[in-house]
Protein backbone atom coordinates (compact mmCIF):
# COMPACT_ATOMS: atom_id res chain seq x y z
CA UNK A 1 0.00 0.00 0.00
CA UNK A 2 1.54 3.16 -0.61
CA UNK A 3 0.70 6.68 0.86
CA UNK A 4 0.24 9.64 -0.90
CA UNK A 5 3.87 11.21 -0.26
CA UNK A 6 3.84 13.52 2.44
CA UNK A 7 0.41 14.61 1.63
CA UNK A 8 -0.75 14.82 5.12
CA UNK A 9 2.39 16.49 6.52
CA UNK A 10 1.37 19.30 9.32
CA UNK A 11 -1.78 17.98 9.41
CA UNK A 12 -3.83 16.72 11.78
CA UNK A 13 -6.29 13.57 11.93
CA UNK A 14 -8.59 12.35 14.37
CA UNK A 15 -9.56 8.62 13.55
CA UNK A 16 -11.93 6.39 15.83
CA UNK A 17 -12.22 2.62 15.61
CA UNK A 18 -8.56 2.78 15.08
CA UNK A 19 -7.15 -0.12 17.25
CA UNK A 20 -7.91 -3.09 14.78
CA UNK A 21 -9.21 -3.62 11.20
CA UNK A 22 -9.70 -0.74 8.81
CA UNK A 23 -9.20 2.03 11.46
CA UNK A 24 -5.92 0.62 12.23
CA UNK A 25 -5.04 0.62 8.78
CA UNK A 26 -6.28 4.25 8.14
CA UNK A 27 -3.99 5.50 11.00
CA UNK A 28 -0.76 3.73 9.62
CA UNK A 29 -1.73 4.93 5.82
CA UNK A 30 -2.23 8.36 7.21
CA UNK A 31 0.75 8.60 9.68
CA UNK A 32 2.75 7.62 6.71
CA UNK A 33 2.14 10.43 4.58
CA UNK A 34 3.01 12.82 7.57
CA UNK A 35 -0.49 13.13 9.59
CA UNK A 36 -0.07 13.65 13.37
CA UNK A 37 -2.45 11.10 14.75
CA UNK A 38 -5.21 10.99 17.50
CA UNK A 39 -6.87 7.53 17.73
CA UNK A 40 -9.83 6.69 19.63
CA UNK A 41 -11.12 2.88 20.38
CA UNK A 42 -12.84 1.57 23.43
CA UNK A 43 -10.52 -1.61 23.20
CA UNK A 44 -7.79 -0.34 25.36
CA UNK A 45 -5.28 -3.48 25.05
CA UNK A 46 -5.66 -2.97 20.93
CA UNK A 47 -5.30 0.72 21.05
CA UNK A 48 -2.34 0.86 23.04
CA UNK A 49 -0.51 -1.55 21.40
CA UNK A 50 -1.81 -0.20 18.12
CA UNK A 51 -0.37 3.17 19.23
CA UNK A 52 2.97 1.69 20.49
CA UNK A 53 3.51 0.09 16.42
CA UNK A 54 3.21 3.59 14.99
CA UNK A 55 5.40 5.12 17.12
CA UNK A 56 8.23 2.59 16.81
CA UNK A 57 7.78 2.78 13.09
CA UNK A 58 7.17 6.40 12.43
CA UNK A 59 8.76 7.96 15.08
CA UNK A 60 6.89 10.38 15.74
CA UNK A 61 4.25 11.24 19.04
CA UNK A 62 0.44 9.50 18.69
CA UNK A 63 -1.92 10.78 20.98
CA UNK A 64 -4.60 8.48 21.65
CA UNK A 65 -7.21 7.87 24.05
CA UNK A 66 -9.93 4.63 25.19
CA UNK A 67 -13.52 5.51 24.79
CA UNK A 68 -16.88 4.49 24.01
CA UNK A 69 -18.25 6.73 21.35
CA UNK A 70 -22.00 5.67 21.88
CA UNK A 71 -21.45 8.06 24.98
CA UNK A 72 -22.53 11.27 24.33
CA UNK A 73 -20.39 12.35 27.71
CA UNK A 74 -17.35 10.30 26.10
CA UNK A 75 -17.67 12.82 22.84
CA UNK A 76 -17.48 15.94 24.11
CA UNK A 77 -14.20 14.63 26.60
CA UNK A 78 -12.46 13.39 23.44
CA UNK A 79 -13.37 16.85 21.98
CA UNK A 80 -12.14 18.70 25.00
CA UNK A 81 -8.67 16.27 24.73
CA UNK A 82 -8.36 16.54 21.10
CA UNK A 83 -8.62 20.25 21.63
CA UNK A 84 -5.56 20.36 24.18
CA UNK A 85 -3.18 18.01 21.85
CA UNK A 86 -3.87 20.51 18.87
CA UNK A 87 -5.48 23.83 17.80
CA UNK A 88 -6.46 22.48 14.30
CA UNK A 89 -7.96 19.39 13.14
CA UNK A 90 -7.34 18.87 9.52
CA UNK A 91 -8.76 15.24 9.05
CA UNK A 92 -11.81 13.41 10.82
CA UNK A 93 -12.50 9.96 9.77
CA UNK A 94 -15.49 8.21 12.05
CA UNK A 95 -14.75 4.75 11.56
CA UNK A 96 -15.89 3.15 14.84
CA UNK A 97 -18.74 0.93 14.36
CA UNK A 98 -20.31 -2.21 15.29
CA UNK A 99 -22.28 -5.09 13.72
CA UNK A 100 -25.00 -8.13 15.21
CA UNK A 101 -25.40 -10.57 12.92
CA UNK A 102 -29.17 -11.27 14.06
CA UNK A 103 -33.01 -12.49 12.21
CA UNK A 104 -35.23 -10.11 13.17
CA UNK A 105 -37.18 -11.82 16.12
CA UNK A 106 -33.69 -11.48 17.63
CA UNK A 107 -33.38 -8.23 17.09
CA UNK A 108 -34.38 -6.33 20.40
CA UNK A 109 -34.28 -1.90 21.32
CA UNK A 110 -31.76 -1.98 23.07
CA UNK A 111 -29.42 -3.52 20.26
CA UNK A 112 -30.76 -1.18 17.80
CA UNK A 113 -30.36 1.24 19.62
CA UNK A 114 -26.75 0.50 20.33
CA UNK A 115 -26.02 -0.03 16.69
CA UNK A 116 -27.41 3.19 15.80
CA UNK A 117 -25.55 4.72 18.95
CA UNK A 118 -21.79 3.88 17.65
CA UNK A 119 -22.52 3.59 13.79
CA UNK A 120 -24.60 6.94 13.41
CA UNK A 121 -25.18 8.88 16.29
CA UNK A 122 -21.22 9.37 17.29
CA UNK A 123 -20.07 10.32 13.80
CA UNK A 124 -22.85 13.61 14.29
CA UNK A 125 -21.68 13.90 17.47
CA UNK A 126 -18.34 13.89 17.31
CA UNK A 127 -18.14 15.84 14.02
CA UNK A 128 -20.63 19.18 15.70
CA UNK A 129 -17.96 18.47 18.82
CA UNK A 130 -14.98 19.29 16.73
CA UNK A 131 -16.13 21.12 13.70
CA UNK A 132 -15.09 24.38 15.48
CA UNK A 133 -11.58 23.39 15.54
CA UNK A 134 -11.40 23.19 11.82
CA UNK A 135 -9.39 26.08 10.36
CA UNK A 136 -11.06 28.76 7.77
CA UNK A 137 -9.23 26.55 4.89
CA UNK A 138 -11.52 23.90 5.91
CA UNK A 139 -10.97 20.39 6.25
CA UNK A 140 -12.19 17.04 5.35
CA UNK A 141 -14.70 14.38 6.94
CA UNK A 142 -14.32 10.35 5.90
CA UNK A 143 -17.46 8.41 7.16
CA UNK A 144 -17.10 4.98 7.06
CA UNK A 145 -20.60 3.56 6.22
CA UNK A 146 -20.79 0.02 3.95
CA UNK A 147 -22.22 -1.53 1.09
CA UNK A 148 -25.22 -3.03 3.41
CA UNK A 149 -26.09 0.78 3.45
CA UNK A 150 -27.29 0.02 -0.78
CA UNK A 151 -27.43 -3.31 -0.75
CA UNK A 152 -29.67 -6.15 1.39
CA UNK A 153 -27.81 -8.34 3.14
CA UNK A 154 -29.74 -11.57 5.64
CA UNK A 155 -29.77 -10.59 9.65
CA UNK A 156 -28.20 -7.41 9.45
CA UNK A 157 -31.19 -4.87 10.15
CA UNK A 158 -29.85 -2.48 12.73
CA UNK A 159 -26.51 -2.60 10.85
CA UNK A 160 -27.75 -1.89 7.52
CA UNK A 161 -30.34 0.59 8.97
CA UNK A 162 -27.40 2.71 10.52
CA UNK A 163 -25.30 2.57 7.68
CA UNK A 164 -27.94 3.66 5.51
CA UNK A 165 -28.15 6.52 7.95
CA UNK A 166 -25.00 7.20 7.79
CA UNK A 167 -24.60 7.97 4.10
CA UNK A 168 -27.49 10.53 4.61
CA UNK A 169 -25.72 12.34 7.72
CA UNK A 170 -22.66 12.40 5.26
CA UNK A 171 -24.14 14.06 2.16
CA UNK A 172 -26.49 16.63 4.53
CA UNK A 173 -23.13 17.19 6.60
CA UNK A 174 -21.45 18.04 3.49
CA UNK A 175 -24.07 20.69 2.04
CA UNK A 176 -24.05 22.64 5.48
CA UNK A 177 -20.21 22.31 5.87
CA UNK A 178 -19.70 23.17 1.98
CA UNK A 179 -19.19 27.02 3.12
CA UNK A 180 -16.88 26.61 5.57
CA UNK A 181 -14.75 24.58 3.55
CA UNK A 182 -14.90 21.65 4.98
CA UNK A 183 -15.66 18.43 2.33
CA UNK A 184 -17.61 15.46 3.75
CA UNK A 185 -17.58 12.14 2.01
CA UNK A 186 -18.24 8.34 2.80
CA UNK A 187 -16.35 5.02 1.85
CA UNK A 188 -18.79 1.99 1.78
CA UNK A 189 -16.61 -1.11 2.12
CA UNK A 190 -17.59 -4.42 1.20
CA UNK A 191 -16.87 -7.64 2.68
CA UNK A 192 -13.16 -6.74 3.98
CA UNK A 193 -10.13 -9.53 5.99
CA UNK A 194 -10.92 -7.55 9.43
CA UNK A 195 -11.27 -9.22 13.29
CA UNK A 196 -14.60 -8.26 12.87
CA UNK A 197 -15.18 -10.18 9.58
CA UNK A 198 -13.10 -13.10 11.45
CA UNK A 199 -15.88 -13.10 13.97
CA UNK A 200 -18.71 -13.20 12.22
CA UNK A 201 -16.79 -16.04 9.49
CA UNK A 202 -16.14 -18.74 12.79
CA UNK A 203 -20.36 -18.11 13.69
CA UNK A 204 -20.52 -20.41 10.70
CA UNK A 205 -20.72 -24.63 10.13
CA UNK A 206 -18.55 -24.12 7.86
CA UNK A 207 -16.06 -21.57 7.98
CA UNK A 208 -13.93 -22.59 4.91
CA UNK A 209 -16.37 -22.73 2.56
CA UNK A 210 -17.98 -20.06 3.77
CA UNK A 211 -15.03 -17.66 3.07
CA UNK A 212 -14.50 -19.77 -0.89
CA UNK A 213 -17.95 -18.76 -1.45
CA UNK A 214 -17.42 -15.46 -0.26
CA UNK A 215 -14.05 -14.74 -2.55
CA UNK A 216 -16.15 -16.34 -5.47
CA UNK A 217 -18.47 -13.10 -5.36
CA UNK A 218 -16.18 -10.75 -6.23
CA UNK A 219 -15.28 -9.75 -9.58
CA UNK A 220 -11.68 -9.27 -8.37
CA UNK A 221 -11.33 -12.67 -6.93
CA UNK A 222 -10.72 -12.07 -3.75
CA UNK A 223 -11.92 -10.12 -0.31
CA UNK A 224 -10.95 -6.52 0.47
CA UNK A 225 -7.98 -6.02 3.10
CA UNK A 226 -8.06 -2.34 5.15
CA UNK A 227 -5.10 -1.07 3.22
CA UNK A 228 -7.99 -1.30 0.29
CA UNK A 229 -10.41 1.10 2.49
CA UNK A 230 -6.97 3.03 4.29
CA UNK A 231 -5.89 3.83 0.66
CA UNK A 232 -9.75 5.02 -0.52
CA UNK A 233 -9.85 7.23 2.90
CA UNK A 234 -6.75 8.60 1.66
CA UNK A 235 -7.65 9.94 -0.96
CA UNK A 236 -10.89 11.63 0.09
CA UNK A 237 -9.19 13.56 2.75
CA UNK A 238 -6.44 14.48 0.82
CA UNK A 239 -6.37 17.90 -1.51
CA UNK A 240 -6.61 15.20 -4.67
CA UNK A 241 -10.15 15.06 -4.06
CA UNK A 242 -10.26 18.41 -3.38
CA UNK A 243 -13.68 18.72 -5.16
CA UNK A 244 -15.55 15.83 -4.31
CA UNK A 245 -17.84 15.93 -1.53
CA UNK A 246 -21.15 14.79 -0.83
CA UNK A 247 -20.25 11.20 -1.98
CA UNK A 248 -20.17 7.60 -1.44
CA UNK A 249 -17.06 5.64 -2.75
CA UNK A 250 -17.63 2.15 -3.26
CA UNK A 251 -14.58 -0.24 -2.37
CA UNK A 252 -15.71 -3.93 -2.61
CA UNK A 253 -13.87 -5.47 -5.73
CA UNK A 254 -17.18 -5.46 -7.89
CA UNK A 255 -19.03 -7.45 -5.49
CA UNK A 256 -22.36 -5.40 -5.94
CA UNK A 257 -22.20 -4.54 -9.60
CA UNK A 258 -23.27 -8.49 -10.08
CA UNK A 259 -26.77 -8.86 -11.20
CA UNK A 260 -27.30 -12.33 -9.97
CA UNK A 261 -24.11 -14.08 -7.67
Amino acid sequence: MRAIKDGFAHQFAVVTGAARGIGRAIAEHLHRAGARLFLVDCNAAALEETTRVLRDSHGSAIDCAVADVADPAAIERLAAQVASCEERVDVLVNNAGIEFDLPLEKVTADIFDRVVAVNLRAPLLLTKALVSLFSEAGGAIVNISSIHAHHAFPNAIPYACSKAGLVALTRNLALELAPRGIRVNAVCPGYIDTPMWDEWLRTASDPEALARETEALHPLGRRGRPEDVASAVAYLASTESAWVTGTCLVVDGGLTIRAHP
